[in-house]
């Protein structure tokens, strides 16, 4: 009876609600990876500290002034994060000093001086939310496009032709052309791969490291003496794309942020939508999970396979002509830090959601713009937030140790998960 009653009456039953189950989902979620994070900021600490020429003088001196070494050890850290956070956020004080200057006399000089850190964390951040949507995709649909740097390359190329070859367009007609220009040829670049895998199984991985390299020798020959694509400047670069398509400025200079940084963010929402809220990218997510039952289902798979590749490769395009059009205004031979090999990290680290990803680009926006003023004031080697960025990925890919060192009890329901296809789980 008393059985009866309790599965008669909810309030009685011991199952979770819905909201709550939800809820623990969300925070388990978020739990590990805040806490990779600030786990790779301890060691990433005892990094710095043991590679300052201050500490590393008074080490051999430790049992005698055990004190001095870990004090000097403490300042060095905090000397070095403080000048990492003034570079990715800026130094406040300066900002409200200029802002009263900008207030009192309408001179904004000091104050846009000041926002120009802030600004630039999101300027290095926004190619970063393109390239990291771009393999977030692809391992939904169970491919890991590692070709995004030479699709990326492909759109800047692209855009850069359209922008210095059609002249006495207005801006808006010759800068959505750009952009166009450079989406469609990430994504035929990165459709060649996706046919590859449709119609003859190879295997994707092999595909877009040799695209890459066929794309960096293509670059270099249409930028190289006699190249077709080569500028009159003595530098080995594209002729400067005229003015009406550049991505207009938020904030005149020398802040450089653009409206990029917007476009991007409206990506994330469109792939967002065209995943969970599309039959297509229900499609893409079934086939990432498991290709079999996809066809067994009905799904075309060979289908997906250059749809999902075509779409990750459009968005790499974007970053490219993003770069091109917001920032250099001309293509060099070494165009991209390594946005593309970056974004596999980003794409982990946001567990392949596009709001994941824009949370994990954003800290990495922040962590490489601030690793110049930690360089330049703390004299600490820009090496180390490469170091920090590793410690990040490998605990999040390593969450059992996360739960290990911080004694976490794993979720009470474990949803199975699909490893078969590896990237795409």
């Amino acid at each position: 009876m008393a059985e009866a009653a309790a599965t008669a009456n909810p309030k009685n039953s011991s199952a979770p609600a819905p909201n709550s189950f939800n809820l623990r989902r969300l925070l388990d979620a978020i739990t590990i990876p805040a806490l990779s994070i600030l786990t790779a900021f301890l060691l990433s600490g005892f990094v710095i500290a043991f590679t300052s020429p201050e500490v590393l003088a008074l080490l051999p001196q430790f049992w005698q002034h055990p004190v001095e070494l870990l004090t000097t050890m403490l300042k060095t850290v905090l000397t070095a994060y403080a000048a990492l956070l003034q570079g990715a956020f800026g130094d406040w004080g300066a900002i409200l000093q200029g802002f009263q200057v900008w207030l009192t006399t309408g001179n904004s000089t000091e104050l846009l001086r000041a926002l120009r850190d802030p600004f630039e964390s999101l300027v290095a951040a926004t190619p970063y939310i393109y390239t990291g949507l771009a393999v977030a995709v692809g391992f939904k649909g169970g491919l890991f496009n590692i070709g995004v740097e030479g699709q990326l390359f492909a759109g800047a190329i692209a855009s850069a032709w359209v922008g210095f070859n059609i002249e006495g367009l207005p801006w808006f007609l010759h800068l959505p052309l750009a952009l166009i220009a450079g989406i469609l040829a990430g994504a035929v670049w990165a459709g060649i791969a996706g046919v590859l895998k449709a119609t003859r199984g190879v295997n994707e991985v092999i595909n877009t490291i040799m695209l890459n390299y066929i794309m960096f020798l293509f670059t270099d020959w249409l930028l190289s003496d006699g190249g077709p694509m080569r500028g009159n400047a003595g530098a080995p670069r594209t002729p400067e794309i005229y003015p009406s398509a550049y991505l207009p400025r938020v904030l005149p200079d020398p802040v450089r942020f653009h409206w990029g940084f917007f476009l991007a963010i409206g990506a994330v929402f469109f792939v967002y939508w065209l995943l969970w809220k599309t039959t297509v990218g229900f499609e893409i997510r079934t086939v990432g999970a498991s290709p079999t039952a996809a066809k067994y289902a009905g799904i075309a798979v060979g289908k997906v396979f250059v749809l999902a590749m075509g779409l990750s490769g459009g968005l790499a395009g974007l970053a490219g002509a993003n770069e091109l059009l917001g920032l250099n205004h001309y293509m060099v031979a070494a165009f991209s830090p390594g946005y593309g090999f970056d974004a596999i990290a980003l794409a982990l680290l946001g567990k392949s959601n596009p709001f994941g990803v824009l949370a994990a680009a954003l800290l990495f926006g922040a962590l490489r713009n601030g690793a110049t003023r930690m360089q330049s004031l703390a004299t600490v080697p820009v090496d180390i937030i490469s170091v920090m960025q590793a410690l990040i990925i490998a605990f999040i890919a390593a969450p059992e140790i996360v739960r290990w060192l911080y004694r976490l009890k794993r979720p009470a329901q474990h949803e199975q998960e699909v490893f078969a296809r590896g990237w795409g789980a």
